[in-house]
């Protein structure tokens, strides 16, 4: 018998198969699962030298040994007329063709996937040679209060290379999650998407400061430009704009001559209003990324520094511009959710407008007056726009572009534009959530689960992200999902109310009113609800449960303390209409239709879907909950076919019309049994 005979009928042939069809398995399987749970590259490539060690260990064992009925063995032990080899051939051949069919698989689940639940890491074959992300400067100041300065140089050097359009350059948001100084720079690289990275240390000695710069090519760890800038602290916009410039300059990437303009602009050329900016910048920043302990104190004190700031310089349009947006974003989400304070962002942005027409900052903030002030999406399009021709390289324009775009319901347009915008912000989990978001609005469900999945891979304490899961996977009809995705929210975290509010509306749509009732023992007074962007009281929330419980007498004092509550906000122009809308709810439970009615259409009228898709939605998914409830079905059923026509999946679904009990007076109307049995949307 020759050699290769031989091999034949030892199975050496089928075993060298099998190992790689096993191999490629294991490859597949870890190229899903190591990007999920961040494993940094050197686990993959230890991986693949395994996989290659012990391939011709597998052919020598299966030349040397065989596998008999009394176990493993010689195979010079083993008798001719007693091996088994031919019958373990086909058993290989079989279990080989089964884990080839599995491969297959997961190598079509790699490609078909969502696109918010690829790896992390972007290949360098796609990297623009042109691309940046500018890391945490480190402070290398005595005084470590001088975090807030070196946060700042790092800030507006960045901002200034995103002016420039031949530049691919990567948000603060991404870039803040890093050291100063990381071993790893190929691999955050990989992670940001850039070929470059721009470390830097800040030392600030009274009234001088050094700037220690360095640009490197990641991949190849080689540095291609580096400076060392000792400056009088009134001249740091000098060094801000000559380091962006060489920085452009070492890439080869060319400055338009409107560019150049604004790469070597001075915001201001007081050097103790840029001091107070940069302080109000820093705790500003802590309440946008949600880090500040106390938030509507942190929130004072930016403003109040952002006002020093112009008060030492009164043409410094820049501070203007930033106190506008600050105001602007508290009112939205009710931190402060005053006239008075959205006013103070009108006229913060006017006067930033009026000082610098072309700056793109107060043209941004100005464009949030209008979205989050008036719901005026022409202006804020317009204004953002504007923004966006002077900062090509910013996400957060593509992403206000986004919202826009989403309250007038153009959710793919939307879509799309928070995923260009993840380009520039690979390292921000608020985008992915947004996307998830963004799906669940469309009903694509089963799609919104990888993004949060993703957001959650970026921020493991993202409760938003839980949270929002929680309540997608109620609307869609898998509350064991939903129970899940609860029970992995720690205990003890509510930010305001939301984790409560979410309990509570998963036990009411499993009709588990004492489960219901638990979720609100510890809950404050107004619980936030995320879909609806609003505050429900607490009580309202607690007399729908003791209604389902059938406790009508105690349900009745709880509606009442809950209308007392809300028509203390109806005067206020930002919560009138969730306010008459949660009160069209009270009145139903307390039996009064025709004022149950009013209220819920008051809401709609206020705010109806053509002006805001989302939270028109849920209004209008109340008030046919109400209709339902007080016995105008003609009128709740076309409500529900309204709501079923528009990418308002976040506040009705046929799923939750199937199980949710506030549907139960409808069942058995054939209209209503229609649209549950329709192919869902």
């Amino acid at each position: 018998m020759n050699f290769f005979s031989e091999l034949k009928r030892r199975n050496v042939y089928k075993v060298a198969v099998a190992y790689a069809v096993v191999a490629w398995l294991l490859i597949q399987a870890a190229s899903i699962l190591f990007p999920t749970f961040e494993a940094p590259p050197w686990v993959m490539k230890v991986l693949v030298v395994v996989i290659l060690i012990g391939f011709p260990l597998a052919l020598i064992l299966s030349w040397a040994f065989e596998i008999t009925p009394e176990g493993i063995k010689r195979e010079s032990d083993v008798e001719p007329h007693k091996s088994i080899t031919r019958r373990t051939g086909r058993k290989l051949v079989a279990v080989t063709v089964a884990l080839l069919v599995i491969a297959v698989g997961l190598f079509v689940f790699q490609l078909v996937r969502p696109k918010f639940n690829t790896p992390v890491a972007v290949s360098t074959a796609s990297i623009s040679n042109k691309s940046i992300a500018v890391l945490p400067f480190e402070n290398l100041s005595r005084d470590p209060d001088n975090a807030y300065f070196v946060d700042g140089t790092q800030d507006e050097i960045l901002t200034r290379l995103a002016k420039i359009s031949a530049l691919k350059v990567i948000s603060r948001t991404s870039t803040m999650r890093y050291a100063s100084h990381p071993d790893n720079l190929r691999q955050i690289a990989r992670e940001l998407g850039v070929a470059n990275i721009l470390e830097g240390s800040v030392q600030r000695a009274e009234g001088a400061v050094r700037v220690n710069v360095q640009l490197i090519e990641a991949e190849t760890d080689s540095h291609l430009w580096a400076e060392t800038y000792d400056r009088d602290i009134k001249n740091i916009f000098s060094v801000e704009s000559e380091i962006a410039q060489n920085v452009a300059d070492a890439l080869r990437a060319r400055l338009l001559p409107e560019e150049t303009t604004r790469v070597a602009s001075v915001p201001t050329k007081s050097p103790e209003a840029y001091d107070l900016f940069l302080k109000a910048e820093y705790f500003a920043n802590q309440f946008y990324s949600a880090n500040a302990k106390d938030t509507l104190k942190t929130v004072e004190r930016a403003a109040t520094l952002y006002e020093a700031a112009f008060a030492a310089d009164p043409t410094f349009a820049v501070a203007y511009a930033r106190l506008a947006y600050l105001k602007a974003r508290t009112y939205w989400y009710n931190t402060d959710p005053s006239p008075e304070g959205m006013e103070v962002a009108r006229k913060a942005a006017e006067r930033a407008l009026e000082l610098q027409p072309e700056l793109a900052e107060a043209h941004l903030s100005m464009g949030y007056v209008h979205y989050w002030g008036s719901r005026n999406y022409d202006a804020a399009l317009a204004e953002f726009d504007k923004a966006r021709k002077t900062l090509p390289n910013s996400a957060n324009v593509l992403t206000a572009i986004a919202f826009v775009h989403r309250r007038q319901g153009k959710m793919e347009q939307a879509l799309d534009e928070l995923q260009r915008s993840a380009a520039l912000s690979p390292r921000d989990n608020v985008l992915p959530r947004e996307v998830g978001a963004t799906l669940v609005y469309m009903r694509r469900y089963a799609e919104a689960n990888p993004a949060y999945d993703r957001a959650l891979a970026l921020l493991p304490d993202d409760f938003e992200a839980q949270v929002s899961r929680v309540m997608m996977l109620q609307t869609s009809g898998d509350f064991d999902a939903a129970n899940r995705a609860l029970a992995m929210i720690p205990v003890g975290i509510d930010p305001d109310g939301a984790v409560s509010f979410a309990r509570w509306q998963l036990a009411l749509a499993m009709r588990q009113p004492d489960t219901a009732m638990a979720a609100l023992e510890h809950a404050p007074a107004w619980l936030i609800n995320y879909w609806a962007s609003s505050r429900e009281p607490t009580t309202l929330l607690r007399a729908q449960a003791l209604l389902q419980k059938g406790e009508v007498e105690a349900a009745r004092a709880a509606f009442l303390e809950a209308q007392k509550a809300l028509q203390g906000v109806l005067g206020n122009p930002r919560t009138q209409a969730e306010a008459h809308s949660y009160l069209a709810l009270v009145y139903a439970g307390l039996g009064q239709k025709e004022v149950a009615l009013e209220a819920g259409r008051r809401a709609t009228d206020i705010l109806p879907v053509s002006r805001d898709v989302i939270v028109g939605g849920s209004y209008l998914a109340q008030l046919a909950m109400v209709e339902a409830q007080v016995g105008e079905k003609q009128s709740a059923l076309d409500h529900i076919e309204q709501l079923l026509a528009i990418p308002a999946g976040h506040a009705l679904s046929k799923a939750s019309l199937r199980a949710d009990p506030v549907w139960d007076l409808l069942r058995g109307d054939p209209r209503f049994e229609k649209l549950c049995q329709e192919k869902s949307k």
